[in-house]
C-alpha cells in the first residue's frame, strides 16, 4: 500500500533586512541636530524678544494718563507722581500755569508712583485710575491734590475718603466700587511704579522732558527748558 506523500520543501533561509548604511545615519544625525538647532534658535529668539519687552523702561506707554495733549510730540513733560505727597502737592498749581503757558504746544502727562511709606498713595492712585476709566482722570487728579490736607498722611485706610470724593466729581459708584475690586487696576499702577525704578525715580515728584529725567527747583527754569525744547 503506498501513498503519495507531497515532496519535501527545503526550507528557504529568512532574508535580513537590509540594514541602512552609515551615509545613511549621518545623514540622518546632521538633519535631526540641524533642525534641534532651527528649533533652539527660534525658542530662544521669541524668548529674548518678549523679556526685552518686559524688561524696557517706557516714559511713556500706550495707557498713561494724558493731562493735556499738544498739537504735535515735539515736547512731551512727564512726571512720576505720589498723590499723598507734599512735594507733588507743591509742584501742583506749577504744573497747572505751564500747561496754560505752553497749552497746544507742550504734552503733559502724568504717572502714578506711590510710595510705599505712604499709607494710601497706592488708595490714592488706584481712585484716580478708576476715574480714568469713567473718563474723569483729570477731575480726580486736580481734587486729589487739592484736597490733601483732608486724607493724606494718615495711619488708617482713607478709602472712604477717597470714595467720597470720587462721588463728588459725579462718577459712576457701582461702577467705581467694581473696578477697585478688579486685580488690572492695581497690574496698571504698578506698571506706572515699576517703570519709574527703572529708569531711576528714587522720589517724587520726578519729571522727564522728551525722555530725559530733569532737575526743576523753580518755575521760571522749568518753564525755560520748556520754552529752549520747542524752538529746537
Amino acid at each position: 500500500m503506498s501513498s503519495d506523500m507531497p515532496p519535501q520543501r527545503t526550507p528557504q533561509p529568512a532574508r535580513r533586512p537590509r540594514r541602512p548604511s552609515a551615509r545613511f545615519w549621518a545623514n540622518a544625525t546632521v538633519i535631526g541636530l540641524a533642525l534641534i538647532v532651527l528649533v533652539v534658535i527660534v525658542v530662544v529668539g521669541r524668548a529674548q524678544s518678549i523679556s526685552k519687552q518686559a524688561a524696557a523702561p517706557a516714559v511713556t506707554r500706550a495707557d498713561s494718563r494724558i493731562l493735556q495733549k499738544a498739537a504735535t510730540d515735539k515736547v512731551t513733560v512727564v512726571e512720576f507722581l505720589d498723590f499723598e505727597c507734599e512735594a507733588c502737592a507743591a509742584a501742583y498749581p506749577v504744573v497747572e500755569q505751564l500747561r496754560k503757558q505752553f497749552a497746544g504746544r507742550v504734552t503733559f502727562v502724568a504717572r502714578y508712583f506711590p510710595i510705599p511709606s505712604h499709607k494710601n498713595a497706592m488708595n490714592a492712585a488706584l481712585a484716580a485710575e478708576a476715574a480714568g476709566r469713567q473718563g474723569k482722570f483729570n477731575q480726580m487728579y486736580a481734587t486729589l491734590f487739592e484736597t490733601q490736607t483732608q486724607w493724606a498722611e494718615k495711619q488708617d485706610d482713607q478709602s472712604p475718603a477717597l470714595r467720597s470724593l470720587a462721588q463728588a466729581i459725579g462718577l459712576d459708584m457701582t461702577r467705581y466700587d467694581a473696578d477697585l475690586t478688579d486685580p488690572t487696576l492695581k497690574i496698571r499702577v504698578t506698571k506706572d511704579q515699576t517703570d519709574g525704578v527703572q529708569l531711576g525715580v528714587a522720589g517724587t515728584p520726578a519729571f522727564f522732558l522728551n525722555g530725559e529725567k530733569v532737575s526743576v527747583t523753580s518755575q521760571d527754569q522749568f518753564a525755560a527748558e520748556l520754552e529752549k525744547a520747542w524752538r529746537r
